[in-house]
């Protein structure tokens, strides 16, 4: 069996920055384990494959795979197979404003694009409402070894070590500085051990600011056991950052809308948004945004 794919770079306006992500489409006919398998042969932090859709007003059911596993939802495979799809249905350079449904397993996600010009703009739903995660918490001391860092740079103002999940579950871990997030790196046994303690295999490190003025935040993200030492661009965890952000006192009733950046250490410098709406002092919906560019199209053999 012969299946088309596509890869784009996602989180960025230009090709060889962001995250990349491999699209296969028409994948109804692949199981799981071949699913699994094309994934660790691209070797990107994601593939999604697109089927048809469960229900016909919806544009198309997809499954996200890491290159060790499957995850419900993830951000940059679903903005990147949305504006992927989203541009076949137009001619190159025309303008344009459509709504993407994707069922994924998490559930249904919806995405808005547009595009003036060349490059197109994405921002979807989050399909589940952050929250707090049933996990227990490293120490400062233990997330600081894990991280390669001190006891005394980790966290910052209100902003300690949190748990959240919303589909996937993702470890915040708040450092002190710029440099301090720069000089992050895995760390054994002491990894092994945090995310033994939270049963939670990923972590996301952030600090204020960054390279650009409006940039709130800079991150990164830390996924070893998943096959991804190191990734680009989370869409995910950035949504999942609305909890971490609420609970440390940086969000207030009514819309918030933040610039982040992820990847500039490891040379894939990606940019994204972060809306969140908060009422009462809950959450109540969150979106994240950014742009995308195809890179490469082929066909694969099964």
């Amino acid at each position: 069996m012969r299946f088309d794919f596509a890869t784009l770079d996602v989180f960025t306006n230009r090709r060889f920055a962001g995250n990349g992500l491999a699209v296969v489409l028409d994948a109804d006919p692949l199981t799981t384990e071949q699913m699994q398998a094309i994934a660790r042969e691209f070797n990107l932090s994601e593939t999604i494959f697109v089927m048809k859709p469960a229900d016909p007003a919806h544009t198309a059911r997809v499954r996200i795979f890491f290159p060790t596993g499957e995850i419900p939802f993830a951000g940059h495979p679903t903005l990147g197979c949305a504006i992927f799809l989203a541009e076949q249905k137009y001619k190159p350079g025309c303008s344009f404003e459509t709504l993407i449904m994707l069922e994924e397993v998490a559930g249904l996600v919806p995405v808005k694009i547009s595009r003036i010009g060349d490059v197109s703009t994405g921002v979807f739903t989050a399909p589940i409402v952050p929250h707090a995660a049933k996990a227990a918490l490293p120490s400062p001391a233990l997330a600081a070894k894990a991280l390669s860092l001190n006891e005394n740079e980790i966290g910052f103002g209100a902003h300690c070590i949190g748990a959240w999940q919303g589909g996937p579950t993702f470890l915040f871990v708040p450092v002190k500085s710029r440099d301090a997030l720069a000089r992050c790196t895995v760390s054994e046994p002491s990894w092994s051990e945090m995310t033994g303690t939270s049963r939670i295999w990923n972590a996301y490190a952030y600090t204020a600011g960054g390279d650009h003025a409006e940039t709130n935040y800079r991150a990164r993200m830390f996924a070893p056991a998943a096959g991804v030492s190191e990734d680009p661009a989370t869409g995910s965890a950035t949504a999942l950052l609305a909890a971490q952000l609420l609970a440390s006192k940086e969000l207030a009733d009514g819309k918030t809308r933040l610039k982040l950046e992820q990847g500039y250490e490891m040379g894939r410098p990606s940019d994204l948004v972060l809306e969140a709406d908060v009422a009462g002092g809950q959450l109540t919906a969150v979106r994240v945004g950014g742009q995308a560019v195809q890179v490469m199209e082929g066909s694969l053999e099964v």
